[in-house]
Order: structure tokens, then C-alpha cells, then sequence
């Protein structure tokens, strides 16, 4: 199908620009008109509109989607009507334009997985087969505030994660400030009135003296060169399959928190799908995709064909390795009691509240960290400033 970028007219007579798949020029127009937009003019293209800033569909706009349908679902409020509702409420442009196409396909015969399943940049997999298990079982509904409270645990653990990063990075970037302007500004005028003393200087001055001079004539390659190496690293990632297998590896490694994080991620969306009706090896195909780090997912692969190979969900998971002792316990009483979802539930609450007290303590833990960095470099600063000065006044005699 097409794409066009378009320019329309709201009911306000405001001009809103956007991009939208249709099958030709009546067709777009028709779209638009069911959003309440007059189409002005167009143009195609074969290339589809990247999505950045107010027109990238967010986790928050999913958690509101997924809200407004389970309501609307639990009410016996038919599909196609809550979609219609939705899209005529919400003030989302992208959304808009998604649920119009959402529309369109569900009235010419598509179930509503199925025409999830061609934004895939927005629901993924995982998303769109609860959505189909749902279909299967009748339990829309269920599934749809199950979402909603996943996507909530995943919006809460975001907006932590960037709480805790925030006010370091805030710290660093005053630390870097206060560094450029010692080393650039300050020291070499006090560095001058020391050599002029005419004394040995010590060696903490001398390399206090050789930073200083680095800072002035390479300044431009001390601001370049995190931006060059963090550019270099993404290409080589995207480069190499087995540098990026490594990289993930190494996060593991140095980030514990990560590796409790994804196996969070991973007992709550194999809960979800298979209290659902998905089976096994299907849900860990899925959860492939989730895991975001690709040690994990090469030994949930692993794990997914020793158990079609005949072996026991727990006796697969604590072969393929990567896993922990709780979730391989976890799994093996599940598995003997048939309950995997209630076992998994409580594995992901397990971990989800480890991951918030990690980062709790973090946060915490960062905050004077910073401190004590800054003030060790303003100590070694008038140490070796203060001292030579001291010195040369200590040995005048009077």
C-alpha cells in the first residue's frame, strides 16, 4: 500500500501535517475525513515517514489504548465502537491515523491481531498474540487489562530508571563544567605565579602543571571524543553480530540490575501468554523477542529446543544456563502442579521489587559518590597549588 505525507485542516482551522498508508488519492481522502481532517494536499512516497517526537506512538498511549478497550470490552461495547470512540477522543494524531487503519481492516474481515500485526513497530509480537489468544479464548478483556498493567510495570520502571540516572548525569555534566573551567581558566594563572618561585615542584603539581596544558591545547578532542567513541561502538554493534553478542555479555556482567530486569520482563510476558492459552514453545519464541539482550534470548532458543527435543520445561531452562536457581524452581513446581503462570507471577514479583530497591540504593548510592569525586579534584587542585606556596612562605626567614 502506499504512503502518503499529506497536509489537512482540522475543525479549528489549525494545519496538521502527518503521513498515512492508503491505496490512493479518494482513499486518503476518505481516511482523513473519517478523522475529521479536510485533506489540503499530498504527495507519495516509498519511503515511510520516520516517527519522532509528538507523533511517536508512546508506552503511555498503549497503556490508554489497551484501558479504553478492556472497558470498553467489559461493558459489551462492541469492538469496532470502542475503536471509533477512541479514535474520535484521543488527540494523538499517529494514534488517530492507526486506529482509522485499524477500522478499515477490522470492517473488511481482519480480526483485530491481525491488523495490530501490520504495525509491528509499535505492537510487537508478544503484543499481538496475547491479543490473537484472547481472540481464541473470548477473554478479550482479561488480556487487554493485563497489558495495561504490564505496560504500567514497564512505564513505573522506566520513569525509575530515568530518576536515577537523571540527577547523576546532572551531577557529571557540572562536575565536567567545573574541570574545564579549573584546568582551562584558573589553574594556569596560578600555575604562572608558581613557576615563577623559582622551586622544585612537586610531582602532583608538575602532573596538576601537564593536565592543565593537555586541557588547553586538546580540549577539542576531550568533547569529541565521547561522542566519536559512543558512534564508534553503535556502528561496530551494528556491524558485527558477534561484537554485539559480546557487548550484551559484558552488560550482564557489570550490570546486575539488567540481568534481574530481564528475567522480570521475561516471567511476566511467559505468565501472560501462557495463562492465555499460548503454548509453551510458542510463548518462549516470543519472549525471544522481549528480551532485549541477545545472551538471553540465544539460551531461551536453546531452552526451546531441548523441550521440543522431549525434555522438561525446568530441565530445559537449567541446561541452556543464563538462568538462575529461583526461576528454574520456580519452573520446576509449576510444572509439576500445572500452575506455570501463578510460579511465574511470583517470580516476576520477586524480581520486580529487587530491581526497584536496586535502584533505589543506586540512586542513593550515586549521589554521594559524586561528591566526593568533585571534592577530591578541587582537594588535589589547591594541594597542588597551595602547597609549593606554602612551602616558599615556610622557608622565608624573618
Amino acid at each position: 500500500m502506499p504512503q502518503f505525507i499529506y497536509r489537512a485542516m482540522d475543525a479549528d482551522g489549525s494545519i496538521i501535517p502527518g503521513n498515512m498508508d492508503a491505496h490512493n488519492a479518494p482513499d486518503l481522502e476518505l481516511r482523513l475525513q473519517r478523522m475529521a481532517l479536510d485533506l489540503i494536499d499530498y504527495r507519495e512516497t516509498r519511503q515511510r515517514k520516520p516517527l519522532f517526537g509528538s507523533r511517536a506512538v508512546k508506552r503511555r498511549d498503549l497503556i490508554n489504548l489497551c484501558f479504553h478497550l478492556e472497558q470498553m470490552s467489559s461493558a459489551g461495547v462492541p469492538l469496532l465502537d470502542g475503536l471509533r470512540d477512541l479514535r474520535d477522543s484521543t488527540d494523538h494524531l499517529r494514534l488517530r491515523e492507526i486506529i482509522t487503519d485499524l477500522v478499515e481492516k477490522i470492517e473488511g474481515g481482519l480480526q483485530l491481531s491481525s491488523a495490530l500485526a501490520a504495525y509491528p513497530e509499535i505492537f510487537d509480537p508478544g503484543f499481538t498474540s496475547l491479543v490473537r489468544a484472547g481472540e481464541q479464548s473470548g477473554k478479550v478483556n482479561e488480556i487487554f487489562r493485563d497489558l495495561a498493567e504490564n505496560l504500567k510495570w514497564q512505564d513505573e520502571l522506566a520513569a525509575q530508571a530515568r530518576k536515577a540516572v537523571t540527577y547523576p548525569a546532572f551531577v557529571l555534566l557540572v562536575v565536567v563544567g567545573v574541570m574545564f573551567f579549573l584546568m582551562i581558566y584558573l589553574v594556569p594563572q596560578l600555575t604562572a605565579f608558581i613557576k615563577n618561585m623559582g622551586q622544585e615542584l612537586p610531582f602532583h603539581t608538575r602532573a596538576l602543571i601537564a593536565l592543565s596544558d593537555f586541557f588547553i591545547h586538546y580540549w577539542y578532542l576531550l568533547l569529541a571524543m565521547p561522542v566519536l567513541l559512543w558512534q564508534g561502538t553503535l556502528w561496530q554493534l551494528r556491524r558485527s553480530e558477534r561484537t554485539a553478542f559480546a557487548f550484551d555479555r559484558l552488560l550482564l556482567r557489570i550490570v546486575p540490575v539488567l540481568h534481574k530486569l530481564v528475567m522480570a520482563r521475561f516471567a511476566t510476558y511467559f505468565a501472560l501468554m501462557y495463562a492465555a492459552g499460548i503454548p509453551v514453545l510458542e510463548c518462549i519464541r516470543l519472549s525471544e523477542g522481549i528480551a532485549n539482550n541477545r545472551v538471553v534470548a540465544a539460551a531461551m532458543r536453546r531452552a526451546r529446543e531441548l523441550i521440543a527435543e522431549g525434555h522438561g520445561v525446568a530441565a530445559a531452562f537449567r541446561q541452556a544456563g543464563l538462568f538462575p536457581p529461583l526461576v528454574v524452581r520456580m519452573l520446576r513446581v509449576g510444572e509439576s502442579t500445572g500452575a506455570l503462570d501463578a510460579t511465574l507471577r511470583n517470580v516476576a514479583y520477586f524480581y520486580n521489587r529487587e530491581v526497584r530497591e536496586r535502584i533505589e540504593r543506586m540512586q542513593a548510592m550515586i549521589e554521594p559518590a559524586m561528591t566526593v569525586v568533585l571534592g577530591l579534584l578541587l582537594g588535589w587542585i589547591m594541594l597542588s597549588v597551595l602547597g609549593p606556596i606554602y612551602d616558599t612562605i615556610s622557608s622565608i626567614r624573618i
